[in-house]
C-alpha cells in the first residue's frame, strides 16, 4: 500500500487527513456489509415464501383430486392389473363383504381375530399367482400379525358364495365378521409392505404391486417408530401428503428397510 504525504502539511496533519479517509473508508464497508445482510435476509425471506406457496399448491392440488369409490378402503393395483380391495376395521369388512364383491371375486382372509378381508375384484377374468400371492400379502401384512411382530401368517381365499353370515345355532355373527364354508386354499406369505409415488399419487401395497407401478417406493417393516413418524420419513423421500401416506401404513410399529 502506498502512502502519499502533502509536503505542506505537517507529519500530524498527514496523519489526521489519513485517519479521516480511513474512517470514511470503514463506513462505507459497515454500510455495504450491513445491504448485504439485508439483501441476504431479503432473498431468504423470498424462498422462504415461494416454498410455502409451492406447498399451498401442492397442497390444493391433492384437495382437488377426486376420490375413487374404493380409496374409502385398503385398495391397491396388483402386477397384474387387478383392483385388490380390504377392509379398515369391522364397518368397512362388512360394506366390501355385502356391497362389493361379485360372485367371480376371491375373498382373502385369515384365521386371526380381527383381521381383514380382502377381495380381488376379477372382472370375470383369469386371475394369476402374483395377484393371489399380493393379495394374500396384503391381508397379513393388514392384520394382527404386523403388530404381533410375525414374520409370516397364513391367509386363506375362497368364493363369495362361501363367505356368509349364517352363524352355527346359538352363535351370533358380530358386524365384520363371517363364516367360511367349504374348502379354503392357503398361501403364507412375507409380512411387509411397499409405499410408492406414482404420478404426483402415493400408492401401498404388497412389494410387487408397488414395484411393478413406480421405481420411486420404499419398502416397510416391522419396528419400533410410530407410523406417524414413519410417515414423515416416507413424505421426505416421495413427497406427498401426509394423511395420505399414514392411510397406507399398517397398524402398529414399523421401520422403511435399509
Amino acid at each position: 500500500m502506498e502512502i502519499t504525504l502533502d509536503l505542506n502539511k505537517s507529519i500530524e496533519e498527514n496523519a489526521s487527513s489519513y485517519f479521516e479517509k480511513a474512517k470514511k473508508a470503514k463506513k462505507k464497508l459497515l454500510g455495504a456489509q450491513e445491504a448485504a445482510e439485508q439483501t441476504r435476509k431479503r432473498i431468504e425471506q423470498l424462498e422462504r415464501k415461494k416454498e410455502k406457496e409451492l406447498a399451498a399448491i401442492k397442497k390444493e392440488s391433492v384437495r382437488k383430486r377426486e376420490k375413487k369409490w374404493y380409496e374409502k378402503f385398503r385398495w391397491f393395483h396388483s402386477s397384474e392389473g387387478f383392483l385388490v380391495i380390504g377392509g379398515r376395521d369391522a364397518t368397512t369388512n362388512e360394506i366390501i363383504i355385502k356391497k362389493h364383491t361379485n360372485d367371480d371375486d376371491i375373498v382373502f382372509h385369515t384365521d386371526m381375530a380381527g383381521s381383514p378381508f380382502f377381495v380381488v375384484k376379477t372382472v370375470g377374468k383369469k386371475v394369476g399367482e402374483a395377484t393371489l400371492k399380493e393379495a394374500a400379502q396384503a391381508t397379513a401384512s393388514y392384520s394382527r400379525a404386523w403388530k404381533l411382530g410375525l414374520g409370516t401368517s397364513d391367509v386363506f381365499y375362497v368364493k363369495p358364495s362361501q363367505v356368509t353370515k349364517e352363524a352355527k345355532a346359538g352363535e351370533f355373527m358380530p358386524k365384520g365378521a363371517f363364516m367360511i364354508k367349504g374348502k379354503t386354499t392357503y398361501i403364507r406369505p412375507e409380512i411387509k409392505l411397499a409405499i410408492g409415488e406414482k404420478n404426483g399419487e402415493i400408492i401401498g401395497g404388497p412389494v410387487d404391486s408397488i414395484k411393478k407401478q413406480t421405481k420411486n417406493f420404499v419398502v416397510i417393516v416391522q419396528g419400533a417408530k410410530k407410523p406417524s413418524e414413519v410417515a414423515k420419513k416416507i413424505r421426505a423421500k416421495l413427497g406427498g401428503d401426509i394423511d395420505e401416506i399414514i392411510r397406507m401404513l399398517p397398524a402398529g410399529g414399523c421401520e422403511i428397510e435399509k
